[in-house]
This record gives structure tokens, sequence and C-alpha cells, in this order.
């Protein structure tokens, strides 16, 4: 009787093992089977073992499509095996999902977007970075300093007779003023490489995969971004798929200390400063969070629809942090909050998520591209790199569309506030053609 329980449990170890095997088996041979077209060694040995030892596992895989009805099956079979659910979630939430799975993709990209698959150091420049060759903090005091002898130059005009209130240093370097001329100017034929461009700008998540066909220098500056259209209407839309995200200091219920607040400002900014038509919709979107991309799209579809003169669509986020690590850099005085241009490439590591059409992907791709070369080049260290992710985060709705990641939840409400400046800036910038400088 001993011996007939060993013989079992060994047999239940040894088709445990050829489980795992042709589970991981499967992943190395897809691109093989992509690129010849037929089937593989291992896919034959398969049938035979698992059809007659393990056939819930060989009708889960057996098929193109993944259906609702055998996804509940897989996982309750699955649900001891997490290595194995992990695999056939993979594929599933990756390429494989059937159209009536549409709305499930979208779900996913609602809480995707909370977690990197990347440490949080890739996304950071370290100082041999291009634009930061020279001493960041040297740049920083000299155009710190230059600020204060033009804000001294500015008080000695001021008749003798006329009383001044005084102002402290501190209390003179609050205003913000727009970087005239640049810290640092690239040298686009150093970047022609997909090597290069990559460790230049972009942080890859392990989600996803970029590729030159996707990135070429010449195509991501030769983008035309400017703002064409007249200020009698709207040309630029600024809204917010996570309405309630909050920062450290927010007030709860005052939607103006959120990051909808930050929005706010950011809108007037672009308005008063730089004379651009704004529209800034505040509805909220996140009360389910999984849902939040699902429950905006339709909405912003139809404030597009509806006044068709918008341009450019800018999702304004703020991103979630480490508890030990801040985003905050100082920008001539004012503690500023760091910020990362966010894209969607609608591909995993196996290839484009049909559901999941962009038409606008390298439109898309330019847009923060020029955009984060103009923040390197005059406000060096305030932008981190771009995070390119698999999904599609609603980017499809408007060939001039920005996601952005403006500080996290640790930083305060007067840091985020502060980083709406030198954006606003860089955005006009963009917007008016003055940059980037093509050769």
């Amino acid at each position: 009787m001993d011996m007939k329980k060993k013989i079992v449990k060994l047999m239940i170890i040894v088709l445990m093992i050829a489980s795992a095997f042709f589970v991981l088996a499967e992943l190395v041979s897809v691109r093989h089977k992509q690129e010849s077209g037929g089937g593989t060694v291992s896919e034959w040995i398969a049938s035979i073992i698992m059809e007659p030892y393990l056939p819930a596992m060989h009708m889960m895989h057996h098929g193109s499509t993944v259906k609702i009805a055998s996804d509940i099956y897989e996982r309750w079979v699955l649900a001891g095996y997490p290595v194995f659910l992990y695999g056939t979630m993979e594929g599933e939430n990756e390429e494989t999902a059937a159209e009536s799975d549409y709305a499930r993709l979208l779900m996913l990209e609602g809480s995707d977007e909370d977690h990197k698959s990347i440490a949080e150091e890739e996304l950071e420049y370290d100082e041999n970075a291009m634009h930061l060759e020279q001493n960041l903090a040297d740049a920083m005091l000299a155009e710190n300093g230059a600020y204060l002898e033009n804000q001294a130059a500015g008080q000695e005009e001021v008749p003798a007779q006329e009383e001044v209130p005084e102002q402290s240093a501190d209390a003179a370097i609050l205003e913000f003023v727009p970087v005239q001329a640049k810290n640092y100017s690239y040298q686009w034929e150093e970047l022609k490489s997909y090597e290069m461009l990559i460790k230049a700008f972009y942080a890859v998540d392990s989600t996803t995969k970029a590729g030159d066909d996707l990135l070429q220098l010449d195509r991501l500056l030769s983008r035309d971004m400017r703002v064409t259209g007249s200020t009698e209407a709207p040309q630029i839309l600024i809204y917010h798929t996570h309405s309630q995200e909050a920062f450290t200091d927010s007030v709860p219920g005052d939607a103006s200390t959120s990051i909808v607040g930050v929005g706010e400002h950011l809108a007037d900014l672009l308005r008063e400063r730089y004379g651009y038509q704004v529209m800034h919709h505040t509805a909220c979107y996140d009360q389910e969070r999984d849902y939040a991309y699902s429950n905006s799209l339709p909405e912003i579809e139809k404030l597009l629809a509806d006044n068709p003169s918008i341009e450019v669509v800018i999702d304004l986020h703020r991103d979630e942090m480490p508890a030990d690590k801040r985003l905050v850099v100082d920008l001539q005085g004012r503690p500023t909050a760091q910020f990362m241009f966010f894209n969607g490439l609608s591909r995993s590591k196996k290839g484009e998520i049909e559901y999941l059409e962009n038409p606008y992907l390298a439109d898309n791709l330019a847009f923060s591209f020029q955009m984060q070369a103009a923040c390197n080049e005059y406000y060096p260290g305030l932008a981190r790199r771009i995070y390119l992710k698999a999904y599609r985060y609603n980017m499809h709705v408007c060939p001039k569309t920005l996601l952005i990641e403006l500080g996290a939840q640790n930083n305060t409400v007067e840091e985020a506030m502060n980083a709406c400046d030198p954006l606003a800036h860089v955005l006009d910038l963009v917007l008016s053609g003055e940059e980037p400088v093509r050769e």
C-alpha cells in the first residue's frame, strides 16, 4: 500500500513538472511560431501528455482566443499554482483577448497605470546624462542669481519718493520667470541611433517593447506640433482620468488642493500668460479607479466632437512614489515638483494589442519627445524620463495628446502648483513652434 502511495505521489510530481515545462516552453516558442507559421515540437509532445493526463489545462490552451467561461474555469483550476495562473493571465491581458473582453482591457488600464514594472531609479537621469553634464546646481544658482540681479535692477528704477514695501530675499524670488536662454542644446546627430535615443530620453517598462520602428529621431523631430486654430474657440483640453489624486497637504473635499486645482492653475497660466483658449474639464471618473479610463473615454470623445477646434488634449495626473522618495527640485528659489511624460504603446512584449488600436501613436510619441527635449534644454533636471508602457490610456483620442504625471502623493500642493509655470512655458515653446530647433 505504501508503495502505491509513493507511485501516485511520484506521478503527480512528474505531471506538475511537465506542466511547468510546457507553460514555460509555450512562452519561449510563441515568437518562433509566429515567424514560421507552424507548430513546435513542444506543442506536439504537450498534446500527447496533456490531453490524457491534464485535460483541463489542454482544453484551456487549445484555440486562439480566451473565452469568459474558460477564463473562470482556468483560474479555478490554477488557483493553487500562481506561476501558471500569472502566465495565462499575462497572455490574456496582453494580446489574446476576444472582442467581448474589450471592456476588461480598458479596466486593466485603470489599475495598471499605478504599477511600474521598472525600478524608480530607471526613470531618473544620472549625472552622466547629456543635458546634465554641466553641473546642474551651478546652472540653477547662476539662473537664480541672474534673476535676483534683474529684480534688484528693477527696484532701483523706482523713484526715491515712492515708498516701496520691504521684501526679503526669499519673497523676491517667489515669482517665476520663464528661462530665455537654454542651459543645454542637443546635438541631434549624436542621437541618430535607437540605442542612444533610448539612453537619452526613455524608460521602457518590462510589459512592453519599443523598437526603432516607433522611435526614430527624424520622425520624432519632424512632426509639427504647432497649434494653428483661432483663439476664438477652445484649443486645449485639460482633464483628469484620476481627478481624486491628491497631495500630502491637500484638504479633503477641496478640489482646489487636488490634481484638479493644479489643472486649473495650469489652464490659467496657458490662458493669461500665453494666450491660449483652454477648456478645463473637471468631471470625476475614478470613483472606481479600475474603471476610470473606460468611464472617461465616451465623455472625452463627446467633448472633442462638440468642440472640433480642440487640437491638444492633456490628461493630468500625479504619480505614486515610495514614502522615502520625493520628486522635488529647487527652481528659481521655489520648491518645484518634477513631472514625467507617459506614453502607452498599445503593444506587449509579443506585439501589438489588436483591440487597443491607436492611429495617433506616432504623433503622441513625437509630442512627448519634443516636450521632453525642451524641458531638458531649458529646465534640466525637472522632467524625469519618458515612461513607455503597454496599454493605450485613451491617448488615441487626439494626435497631440499628453499624459503627464506631475509630482506624487508626497509632494505638497505648493510644489505641484510651482511646476505648472515651467510646464506651461515648455508647452508654449512646442505649441508655438519655437521648439524644437531643427537642423
